[in-house]
Order: structure tokens, then C-alpha cells, then sequence
């Protein structure tokens, strides 16, 4: 496996994500694709093509855009991966990584874990907070029509995975109840490095976003 399994993977996420909401299309992956990378470089003894491919296909299919389905985009994963005729064992790493990223409330617990897993989960959670992370946010709020803020609907916290994937509060409760949580989430010390200062970033933003809401700038 080298070169050319990436590129292929690349053409094929791109192709699949044509259409996608403007947070989780083919920009998102590129740059989950690209932070992966720069974590794994002080990671070792990493698989760099697996954490390669896993950040490539993460997002194939996210189980929001899929009625909730978290089986369609392993299901995806998978069968290119086999057209590519990629050895099982690595197909069985990549699809185990995608179906054990996602923050699903922050209460869920992985039936699987490897330093790969942890590489692509912190190059995800990265896209997830600074100025991004908001961007990313506030888009799929709009997507969602969901309000912007509502001072009387509080942030719910530890959620259920149930009750997180059925959540429709307004869009600055997502920085409570997950964004201003993944810098303590971090797996690995470049990860961790990397989200000190979009964390700072976010909480200016909301300390930004309550003074004008309040009209006190």
C-alpha cells in the first residue's frame, strides 16, 4: 500500500462528499486529514497509512446526515477499502477507528482502542474548536434552523448519547456541552499542544458574544 491508495481514497471522498453541509465536507477531512499527519510526525510508532486512510474516510458517511445510522459509514469504509484490495487487517483498523471517533456525548465508551484511533480522534476534535470549530458550528445551526442563542434554555451536560444525537438546543449550548470540553479530551501531548490555543480562542469569542448580546460593547 502507498501513494496511490491515498490518492484513490481522495477521489473517492471527494466525490461522495460533493454536496455536504459546509462542516463536514471535503475541507473538514483535508484538514482532519492534514492535522493528523502533523500529530502522527511525533507519534512514532504509529501506522502513518492507517491514521492516513482513517482520516480520510471518517466522516464517509456521518450518522447525522443518515437518519442516526452510525453503520452506513464503516459499511462505506469498508467496501472501498476492499475494492482497493487494502489487506483485512488494515480494513479492520480503519473501520473500527470510524465507528469509535465520535464524541457521542462525551459519556460513551469505546469498545476499541490504538494510538491510530487516538491520533485521528484529536485531528478531528481539533476541527471541532477555534475559530473554525465556531464557524463550523454556527453553520449547522443555520442548517438546522436552530436559534443562535436562548438565555432561558440552559446547556445540558452529560448527556446521554441518545439524548445528544436528539439535542436541538440553540447553537452557543454546543460550546457547553461539547467544543469547551475536547481540550481535556485530548489523547496524545501534540494534540493537547495544538488545542491550548483554539480553547482560548472560543472562550473569547462567547466572552465577546455576551457582551454585544447584552449591549455592553
Amino acid at each position: 500500500m502507498g501513494k496511490a491508495i491515498i490518492d484513490n481514497t481522495i477521489g473517492f471522498v471527494k466525490k461522495q462528499l460533493a454536496n455536504a453541509e459546509g462542516g463536514h465536507d471535503w475541507f473538514h477531512i483535508q484538514r482532519v486529514f492534514q492535522n493528523s499527519v502533523q500529530i502522527a510526525e511525533h507519534e512514532t510508532d504509529c501506522n502513518i497509512e492507517i491514521v492516513q486512510l482513517a482520516a480520510l474516510l471518517h466522516d464517509i458517511a456521518d450518522s447525522k446526515f443518515h437518519n442516526g445510522d452510525e453503520t452506513v459509514g464503516p459499511k462505506i469504509a469498508r467496501e472501498f477499502l476492499l475494492q482497493q484490495e487494502v489487506d483485512e487487517e488494515i480494513v479492520r483498523h480503519v473501520v473500527s477507528i470510524i465507528e469509535n471517533i465520535s464524541f457521542k456525548g462525551g459519556n460513551f465508551n469505546p469498545d476499541f482502542s490504538s494510538l491510530e484511533l487516538q491520533i485521528v480522534q484529536d485531528a478531528d476534535r481539533l476541527d471541532a474548536i477555534g475559530a473554525i470549530g465556531i464557524a463550523r458550528t454556527f453553520n449547522y445551526g443555520g442548517f438546522k434552523n436552530r436559534p443562535m442563542y436562548d438565555p432561558a434554555i440552559a446547556p445540558k451536560m452529560n448527556m446521554t448519547k441518545e439524548e445528544y444525537k436528539k439535542s436541538n438546543a440553540p447553537t452557543l449550548n454546543h460550546f457547553y456541552e461539547k467544543l469547551l470540553i475536547l481540550q481535556d479530551k485530548m489523547n496524545t501531548e501534540t494534540g493537547k499542544k495544538m488545542a491550548k490555543e483554539r480553547h482560548q480562542f472560543m472562550e473569547l469569542f462567547l466572552a465577546q458574544f455576551y457582551s454585544e448580546w447584552d449591549g455592553l460593547l
